[in-house]
């Protein structure tokens, strides 16, 4: 199964976690020689396969300071897109359940119900907010639209974001100001289905602009970023196409490109007005091998991990793959299928990562 990924204050505006200017201290995952696992991320009503990753920036309600929030993509019957649950995780690996999400309570529509992606943002102001890529029966030929679902800080579902350009949203990430948020999510479910397997060059990426001072978050913009994407259909994988998300300081939205191995960047992707199409090349191939889960890190390099080798890939902006290492090395080949989200851990002290072979959230540190 697949899975695939923030804030900091800096004057009036919040900005993503891993957002950061070069270094030349080197690459930043060469400082980290262990992995650590810190807590299953199956509840009690049995989701599996984590999908979506993020750390807390500041608490609220039921969120804490420096805990985890991971989405399930799986019901206990292990058939995709029909998970419900967004679990916490201390550092210490207590899990306990944020959000219980059922179609009926959802505030809003959701095309197709509930079956929750990696995209997953938690923002200081309170509001969590994760896609829904659903299906009935776990096959990429029912899957449905889906929808954004805005939590708030208390684990209740209180609206959604669904129809216009949300079709199939995959992954997301973010940038917060005083009063508004920016999310930037991925669509794959653009005439994906009606392929039945084939190739299709309509993956989006969306910017919507929230105003986030009413007792509910407002849309108030929707512009589609980036476009052309290739997506498809996959028995294993229920959809292949553009995947994880991450916002640099300066802008530009880096974007892992799935079906053709490569980091795309998007200019000026909180301003721009028009789609920048598939984005320019980064960085494609070599130890890129399906990425899914991508980051920005605190140097400003950009970490990817594989869908079909279990690596983490550190790029830099230049694009130069500058270090690479196992995070697991389960199945055959060793790690096929068993990496998606990844977040910063606070203070740049390792990385979080979410291990579908194991149903656990680990640490690489």
């Amino acid at each position: 199964m697949r899975r695939i990924p923030q804030i900091l204050v800096a004057a009036a505006m919040l900005t993503g976690v891993g957002a950061g200017t070069a270094s030349a201290d080197g690459p930043f995952i060469s400082q980290f020689h262990h992995i650590s696992g810190v807590a299953s991320t199956v509840p009690a009503n049995g989701d599996v396969n984590p999908y979506g990753t993020a750390v807390v920036q500041r608490s609220a309600g039921k969120l804490v300071a420096g805990h985890v929030l991971v989405s399930n993509f799986n019901a206990q019957s292990n058939l995709q897109g029909t998970g419900t649950t967004i679990v916490q995780i201390s550092p210490a690996g207590q899990r306990t359940v944020f959000a219980h999400l059922t179609a009926g309570a959802l505030g809003g529509p959701c095309p197709g119900g509930v079956g929750l992606t990696t995209a997953l943002a938690v923002l200081r102001s309170g509001w969590v907010i994760v896609g829904s890529l659903p299906t009935s029966n776990g096959m990429s030929a029912t899957a449905r639209a889906g929808c954004l679902i805005v939590i708030n800080s208390s684990g209740q579902a209180v609206e959604t974001i669904a129809g216009r350009p949300i079709n199939g949203p995959w992954d997301m990430t973010w940038r917060e100001f005083e009063g508004s948020a920016q999310l930037f999510v991925t669509n794959v479910l653009n005439g994906t289905v009606a392929a039945g397997g084939s190739t299709v060059d309509r993956g989006t990426v969306v910017r919507i602009t929230l105003d986030t001072d009413d007792a509910t978050p407002t849309v108030r913009s929707e512009t589609v970023v980036g476009s052309g994407f290739p997506e498809h259909s996959d028995p294993a994988a229920l959809v292949v196409g553009p995947t994880g998300l991450g916002l640099s300081e300066d802008g530009t939205l880096y974007v892992a490109d799935s079906p053709t191995n490569r980091i795309a960047a998007i200019p000026d992707a909180g301003t721009r007005m028009h789609s920048a199409g598939h984005g320019a090349t980064v960085s494609m191939g070599h130890a890129l091998n399906d990425p899914l889960g991508l980051t920005v890190a605190p140097n400003g390099d950009i970490l990817t991990v594989n869908g079909n080798d279990g690596r983490i890939v550190e790029t830099t902006p230049a694009g130069d793959q500058v270090a690479m290492r196992f995070l697991d090395r389960s199945g055959s080949p060793p790690g096929a299928g068993a990496l998606f989200g990844l977040a910063i851990a606070p203070a740049g002290r390792g990385v979080y990562f979410v291990d579908d072979a194991t149903n656990k959230l680990d640490l690489l540190h």
